[in-house]
């Protein structure tokens, strides 16, 4: 009988919600970083195998919103729970459980849906895990099971898997089986410039950039054209993506494209602007243009 369900992925931000995805999927489907709140949206991964089809909802981090963008990522991450067949609560073994963890499954109390436990970066856990940290984190509620696993390494990734899958109830194959996420290949595109931004820039600028593809199409030599645009909310973070003569954004760009290259499977020209918008995070008309609402 073929099962099928949505799996909603919640948890503080940076504890590795998008890597934990990317390894169910076996490959890299959503954007990772060491900044805090690299997931704005949500986004389905579909993983579909002959007898089942998970959707996985990888939201943004829980967290205390300073402005509208933030109001949006925490919305949007409590919307994925309605009408979830099982929710995956994803915490880190680097350290005990912390107020953001607390909020989190004192929340989910409320909630009738069964919930996974997953402690995650088991190989970073220190040695005294088992019997001081791990016992705090069992307390945080009655879940349905509890995971340890390192998402990066790929440790007991299919034991997970496995017992998510046989939570699932008997359902239709809701996504063709070649599909893996339910984002256009633009957004996808955007993600990956918005990715290398937050690794090569300093921490103000990740969470104050935006980025929007405005062309995707082929030449008639079969070269693809991309045309991107960054938006950041002031001139001296313009100044900072571009960097001196243009070196920032030509790394940026040429990891942006190589990535594009593999991810697309085509031979690209990559275009990058780099325009003010002030304030854009919390405007909400601006939002609204840049793709952010519920």
């Amino acid at each position: 009988m073929f099962s099928s369900g949505f799996i909603p992925v919640i948890g503080r931000s940076n504890v590795g919600k998008s890597t934990l995805i990317n390894s169910f999927l076996g490959k890299k489907v959503l954007i990772v970083s060491p900044k805090p709140q690299t997931t704005r949206d949500r986004i389905q991964a579909i993983l579909t195998t002959e007898n089942s089809q998970l959707i996985f909802l990888d939201t943004p981090g829980m967290h205390k919103a300073r402005n509208k963008l933030g109001d949006y990522m925490v919305s949007s991450a409590r919307s994925s729970l309605q009408d979830a067949d099982l929710i995956l609560f994803v915490v880190e073994a680097t350290a005990p459980p912390g107020p953001g963890d607390t909020f989190i499954a004192t929340f989910l109390r409320e909630i009738k849906t069964p919930v996974f436990l997953v402690v995650n970066k088991m190989d970073q856990s220190p040695q005294d895990f088992d019997e001081k940290l791990f016992p705090l984190y069992r307390e945080l509620g009655n879940f349905k099971g509890i995971f340890t696993v390192s998402a990066l390494m790929g440790e007991k990734i299919d034991q997970l898997l496995e017992a998510i899958t046989e939570q699932m109830p008997p359902g239709p194959s809701y996504f063709p089986p070649e599909m893996i996420t339910d984002r256009p290949e633009q957004f996808l595109a955007g993600e990956i410039i918005r990715e290398k931004i937050m690794l090569c820039t300093r921490e103000e600028i990740p969470h104050s950039v935006a980025v929007i593809i405005n062309r995707m199409e082929p030449r008639d030599d079969g070269l693809l054209i991309v045309e991107a645009v960054v938006y950041v909310e002031k001139k001296s973070q313009k100044q900072i993506v571009i960097g001196k003569e243009g070196s920032m954004l030509k790394k940026i760009g040429t990891m942006a494209r190589a990535e594009l290259e593999k991810f697309l499977g085509n031979h690209l020209f990559l275009d990058i602007w780099v325009k003010v918008k002030k304030d854009w995070r919390q405007k909400e008309s601006v939002l609204r243009q840049l793709g952010y609402h519920n």
